[in-house]
């Protein structure tokens, strides 16, 4: 049978559990219709690159499908219809990665990343700010003057 991957993305006002039954009756349409669905991950909650029928954000799923043609098109036909989906996409692919998708391993990289503490503020370095240096912040150019004093001084000299 042919491989597909399908992502669906759900209005962010759902709650975890309505998405969690959206992708069940999914999965319940696949296995209906003689396919299986061979991974399933959910990847949470995501800023969209636009806003789409006024959602700024989305709860993002990933479908990796077994099965025939004709599910693929039950399921989108299903999701036209749910107005908890704000899009979904499915791509025939020739095979299945395996373990985590690229979605995940991105997540699992970012989060190693926060454990370790990167990041912080340019004030967190050895130092201090520049504020910090001899002279203030106008350096060895001395005091500023203002545009009166400035034209007395040229007129005196």
């Amino acid at each position: 049978m042919p491989l597909y991957e399908h992502v669906f993305l759900a209005r962010q006002d759902a709650s975890a559990q309505q998405v969690e039954e959206l992708t069940t009756q999914m999965t319940g349409i696949v296995e209906q219709l003689g396919g299986k669905v061979v991974k399933t991950e959910n990847w949470g909650i995501r800023s969209l690159t636009y806003r789409m029928n006024k959602n700024r954000k989305a709860h993002f799923v990933l479908l990796n499908i077994d099965g025939p043609s004709a599910a693929i098109s039950e399921i989108e036909r299903q999701e036209r219809i749910s107005e908890d989906v704000i899009r979904y996409l499915s791509v025939r692919v020739d095979e299945h990665e395996e373990g985590p998708s690229a979605m995940m391993r991105k997540a699992d990289r970012d989060r190693d990343r926060d454990d370790r503490g990167g990041g912080g503020f340019r004030g967190d370095r050895e130092g201090g700010f520049r504020g910090d240096r001899e002279g203030g912040f106008r350096g060895d150019r001395g005091p500023r003057r203002g545009r009166d004093e400035a034209a007395d001084a040229a007129a005196e000299g």
